[in-house]
């Protein structure tokens, strides 16, 4: 009798075991399943905020507060518009003179960029020779401005010494020279007479004949009457 309750005690231990073996592996692998499911999801997300990858090509875009939102270009936002196109640089018209074929100066208009030194623009442009083909060029080619200053009304200017090297000589074409340089820069209001230097000595002369070792002022008689070429 005594063995017999034994046998069912071991018995009911025995199942007892088994079935609270069975209990906390079936919970196993329903908590494992669980886990796989959140993970293939997250995988999924079509939003990509929880999808954690090297890649930065497929991380998502922030914005300025780092809410993790979709960054929005700055030009498509009523807040962030884009810049108006800049307005074009200020152009000026200004008058250099160059010879005709008479002996004479004329002015042929010419529209730089309208900058703060002007005067030495204008110079640059002189060297450059007309545009015009009924007009020529009073600077010897080759010619380099050197420097430009301006105070109380007179405007020292230094050329190379090209100036004075390659010069086609003759009382005429020296006249158109110098006086192309004054009336040039004495358009300007703040010029009244005008030194011409040579690698940054005084000169007696261009050419031989006109003294340009004192400044000089404006010459209006050379210029031939007429409208300005263009």
């Amino acid at each position: 009798m005594k063995a017999a309750i034994k046998f069912f005690i071991y018995m009911a231990l025995i199942m007892v075991v088994m079935y609270s073996s069975g209990c906390a592996g079936q919970a196993n692998n329903i908590q494992d399943d669980n886990e796989k499911q959140v993970q293939g999801q997250e995988l999924q997300d079509p939003s990509g905020d929880n999808l954690a990858t090297a890649d930065s090509d497929h991380m998502p875009a922030t914005d300025s507060q780092g809410t993790g939102s979709s960054a929005t270009p700055a030009s498509t936002t009523g807040n962030h518009a884009a810049p108006a196109a800049l307005t074009q640089e200020a152009n000026t018209t200004i008058v250099l003179y160059f010879a005709n074929n008479n002996g004479y100066l004329q002015a042929e208009q010419r529209t730089v960029k309208k900058i703060p030194g002007i005067a030495r623009q204008a110079i640059y442009e002189l060297c450059r020779g007309p545009q015009s083909q009924s007009l020529a060029a009073t600077i010897p080619d080759g010619t380099r401005l050197l420097d430009i200053n301006i105070k109380d009304g007179l405007c020292i200017v230094n050329f190379s010494r090209e100036l004075v090297a390659k010069h086609s000589g003759g009382s005429g074409a020296e006249n158109a020279t110098v006086y192309s340089i004054v009336n040039t820069l004495t358009q300007f209001s703040s010029i009244n007479r005008v030194q011409i230097l040579v690698e940054g000595q005084v000169v007696d002369s261009i050419a031989g004949h006109l003294d340009v070792s004192v400044p000089i002022t404006r010459d209006d008689e050379i210029i031939r009457a007429g409208t300005p070429v263009q």
